[in-house]
C-alpha cells in the first residue's frame, strides 16, 4: 500500500487499508465452531421471556462460553483499534425465531458495551429492513428503505449488524477506510482536505429531544491524540441546507464533499462484502465508512432482508475530538456517549444505560445528552 502515499498517515496506520488489503489478509474474518454456536442457542432460548422489554435482560442473563466470548472481544479489538471492521461469521441462524436472534445480538452488546438509542422512538435496536421510508426525505433514515446509501457514519462508538435473512438481489455491504480515503484527499487536493476540517452543518432529520437544535455542527475530519476521526453523513448534511433560513454549501465545500464521496466508491478503496445469515459486522464509527447496495425484497414475507442493528458505547473507545460532543454529549473516553435519545428515553432508558455503566465501569451521566 506504501506507493500510494507520499507522506506518513494523519492516523493509525491499521486502519488505513485499501480493498487488496481486506481480500489478502482474512485476520479480521473469524468464525464460531459448531460447539460455540450450539451454546449460544441453547442460552439465548433459556434467556428468551416473551413480551420482555431488552432493556430489561442483564449480562447474566448470556453465559455465553468463553471461547465465544473471546472470539467476540477479538472482533471488537479489530474493530475498535485495528482495522475498523471485523466479521464473526456462524451465529446460530437455523432454529432461531427473528425474536430471538435479535434477542442473541443483544445479549452479545451486553458483554462489551451500552447500547444506545436510535431515533425518535428511542428504540435501542433497530430491524434494518424496507418498511417503504423515503430515504432522501428530511426525515428519512436509509435502514428502513431498500435504497442505496451514501457511505456514512452511526451515532456511537461501533455498530453491529446480524444478519437474518439476505435479499435475493443487492443489499451487499460497502466499506472504505476514512483514513484512506483522507490521505488520497491530501494527497490529491490539500485545499479540499483542508476544507474537509472545517465545520459542516448535520441535520438531526427531525430526531432531537425537545429543546434541541435541528441541527448539529461538526467537521467531517479532525485529528485528536495522535488518530483521525471522522464524521461523514452526506444525506444530513444536504438535508441541514433545506432546513429554514439555512446556509446553502458553498462551491469548495460542494466541491470537497464531491471528491470525497467519490474517493470512497472508488474501486481499490472500497471494499465489498455480502452478508450472509449469520453473520455479525463490527465497524468503527470512527475510522471506517459503510454504505449499502439498493437491494430488491423476496416476495415471501418471512424471507425479506432483514438485519439488526446495535449501535454500542464501548469502555476501552477513545476520547474523541471537541466538536464530536455536539452529536455525542460527551468526548471523554470510558463514557456513556452518542446516540439518538429522541422523545421516548425515559425513566427505565436511564435506569438501562446506569446499570449497564456500572457493569461495564464506565462513566454515565443522564444529563449530558447531544
Amino acid at each position: 500500500m506504501s506507493a500510494l502515499w507520499k507522506t506518513p498517515p494523519a492516523g493509525r496506520d491499521a486502519a488505513a487499508w485499501l480493498a487488496a488489503d481486506l481480500e489478502g489478509d482474512t485476520r479480521w474474518i473469524t468464525q464460531f465452531d459448531h460447539a460455540e454456536r450450539a451454546g449460544m442457542a441453547r442460552v439465548v432460548k433459556a434467556a428468551m421471556v416473551p413480551g420482555q422489554s431488552l432493556l430489561a435482560y442483564r449480562r447474566s442473563d448470556f453465559p455465553f462460553s468463553e471461547a465465544a466470548l473471546a472470539r467476540i472481544r477479538r472482533a471488537f479489538d479489530e474493530a475498535q483499534h485495528g482495522l475498523g471492521v471485523a466479521l464473526i461469521k456462524g451465529l446460530p441462524r437455523e432454529g432461531l425465531s427473528p425474536e430471538e436472534f435479535e434477542l442473541l445480538t443483544w445479549g452479545i452488546g451486553l458483554h462489551f458495551g451500552v447500547a444506545r438509542p436510535q431515533d425518535k422512538q428511542s428504540r435501542y435496536m433497530n430491524k434494518v429492513m424496507d418498511v417503504g421510508t423515503v430515504y432522501r426525505s428530511a426525515g428519512g433514515r436509509g435502514y428502513s428503505s431498500n435504497a442505496e446509501l451514501d457511505f456514512h457514519v452511526d451515532g456511537s462508538d461501533v455498530v453491529l449488524l446480524s444478519c437474518y435473512n439476505q435479499a435475493p438481489v443487492g443489499g451487499d455491504s460497502m466499506c472504505s477506510s476514512a483514513v484512506t480515503a483522507f490521505r488520497i484527499l491530501r494527497e490529491e487536493r490539500p485545499d479540499l482536505a483542508a476544507v474537509l476540517q472545517e465545520p459542516f452543518r448535520f441535520s438531526r432529520q427531525g430526531e432531537q429531544g425537545e429543546g434541541k437544535p435541528p441541527v448539529h455542527v461538526n467537521p467531517v475530519y479532525a485529528e485528536h491524540d495522535g488518530g483521525l476521526f471522522c464524521f461523514w453523513n452526506r444525506n444530513r448534511v444536504v438535508n441541514a441546507t433545506k432546513l429554514p433560513d439555512a446556509p446553502p454549501l458553498n462551491a469548495r465545500q460542494q466541491e470537497a464533499i464531491d471528491l470525497l464521496d467519490a474517493i470512497l466508491r472508488r474501486p481499490q478503496v472500497m471494499y465489498l462484502m455480502r452478508l450472509e445469515p449469520g453473520d455479525l459486522q463490527i465497524l468503527s464509527n470512527y475510522t471506517a465508512l459503510h454504505s449499502r447496495t439498493q437491494f430488491q425484497d423476496d416476495e415471501h414475507p418471512a424471507k425479506k432482508r432483514m438485519l439488526f442493528r446495535l449501535w454500542l458505547a464501548m469502555p476501552d473507545a477513545p476520547a474523541l475530538p471537541d466538536p464530536w460532543a455536539g452529536f455525542f454529549g460527551s468526548t471523554s473516553a470510558g463514557t456513556v456517549r452518542g446516540g439518538v435519545h429522541g422523545f421516548q428515553y425515559d425513566d427505565s432508558c436511564i435506569a438501562f444505560d446506569a446499570r449497564q455503566a456500572g457493569e461495564l465501569g464506565m462513566r454515565f451521566d443522564p444529563d449530558v445528552r447531544p
